[in-house]
């Protein structure tokens, strides 16, 4: 059955705004095809003029419809007729109109938010540094992937034996510090307002667009098509789907998430990159934040993220980098981000290990999410960002915190959750 009028319920991208110079500018910036947004701008055209199209045959046809009931019996036979005629030519323009609806929406959704004005243009290693914290101390005696081996924390030839390349096992006390972390950064959300939540890890083909992932990331995540089901690669996504086609409470907002699970991702197009240790694996487990806030406050709500990644860097003594990623590295659905990139001795260079990123209405669009106002409703804005990356974090606390003995030196803010000041190896 073909789409009715309308049912492309709501824009995916803001396509008042696609004409304007600035926002296509802002999309191309990210690398957006000129032809892609002359298409998507063309359909929209031709959308608009169908519907008026099928709305006013459907009109026609009611009409007709009703003067058949009012028609002497003699009559009958010619408005029965042109009814004939008015519906078959509605049920072609329908078919059109569901035809250039669908393929509006297919272009749409490749379409990437416009990065912000203060985002600056280049690519990968071309994003602003703003800020620089910590020295730059040389690399201990082992690198991460010795050293998780030495003291007995991480096992990626039984992992890879198990289960593949990129799979490990994490043993001892790198667990108890693990969800000491966990408890810990948890701990800290709660008391800035955050509701912890533990989401599903399995979404929907549906969820996975609406949260923006889909068609751009689709090679990254991994499926279960029989059930209509995928491996979530961040918590963002599920909790992305708490408030799906909500009508939000401005006097609630905004609405601070913390989600706690495990995440999966194929980690395509990063072979033979990161081999070593738990760096890259493609299951982790992490702590992530998400918010629903009002267009007037996101990026206020944006800085707020940033600081909380870097209270929790500050506290744990690790040295880092802030950087406003550039336009041409940024995800389809960020405006703008920042990455917290932290100093990894052993290869003489800082790796990311957080990043926050305001969406703006990227993915409330797609969610049909909105904020009830006065003047009827507008299009919320979300935000997430990584409070813990489970395993990436303790790559970086295995190399600052090693000891010349061979020993680990627990951080003292995760003390008091996992029981440990000192981890020797096993004898």
């Amino acid at each position: 059955m073909s789409p009715a009028p309308g049912a492309y319920a709501f824009q995916v991208i803001d396509l008042k705004q696609l004409s304007d110079p600035a926002y296509r500018a802002g999309m191309e910036r990210k690398g957006a095809d000129p032809a892609l947004v002359d298409q998507v701008l063309e359909l929209s055209s031709r959308h608009r003029d169908l519907q008026l199209g099928v709305e006013e045959l459907r009109n026609r046809s009611n009409t007709v419809s009703k003067e058949i009931g009012k028609a002497a019996p003699d009559e009958r036979p010619a408005k029965i007729e042109a009814a004939g005629v008015v519906k078959a030519e509605l049920t072609e323009a329908e078919a059109a109109f569901g035809a250039v609806d669908d393929e509006l929406r297919a272009g749409a959704l490749q379409l990437p938010m416009p990065a912000d004005a203060s985002v600056p243009d280049g690519g990968e290693d071309e994003g602003d540094i703003i800020a620089t914290v910590g020295g730059t101390p040389t690399a201990p005696p082992m690198d991460h992937g010795d050293f998780g081996r030495h003291i007995g924390w991480v096992n990626s030839e039984l992992g890879a034996e198990v289960s593949g390349s990129r799979f490990a096992y994490i043993t001892g006390a790198a667990v108890q510090i693990e969800f000491a972390l966990v408890q810990w950064a948890l701990g800290k959300l709660v008391a800035r307002g955050f509701n912890p939540v533990v989401p599903p890890v399995l979404v929907r083909e549906q969820m996975m667009i609406d949260a923006g992932f889909f068609p751009t990331d689709e090679h990254q995540v991994y499926g279960i098509p029989e059930d209509d089901l995928y491996l979530v690669g961040t918590a963002e996504v599920p909790l992305a789907g708490m408030h799906r086609k909500d009508r939000l409470d401005p006097d609630k907002l905004p609405l601070r998430y913390a989600g706690f699970s495990s995440c999966f991702r194929r980690e395509a197009g990063t072979y033979g990159k990161d081999t070593r240790g738990i760096f890259r694996v493609h299951q982790f487990d992490k702590v992530e934040m998400f918010i629903w806030s009002s267009p007037d406050t996101s990026w206020d709500e944006h800085e707020l993220l940033l600081e909380i990644e870097r209270e929790i860097l500050d506290e744990l003594a690790l040295p880092y980098r802030v950087v406003n990623i550039a336009a041409g590295d940024l995800g389809n659905a960020a405006a703008k981000k920042y990455d917290c990139e932290v100093w990894l001795p052993s290869e003489g260079a800082y790796r990311e290990v957080t990043s926050c990123s305001n969406y703006l209405d990227y993915s409330a669009r797609r969610l049909d999410a909105r904020i009830k106002t006065e003047r009827g409703s507008v299009f919320a804005h979300t935000l997430n960002g990584t409070a813990i990356p489970v395993a990436r974090m303790l790559v970086f606390l295995m190399e600052h915190y090693q000891q010349a003995d061979g020993t680990f030196t627990v951080p003292e803010v995760l003390r008091p959750f996992c029981g440990l000041e000192t981890v020797s190896p096993p004898e």
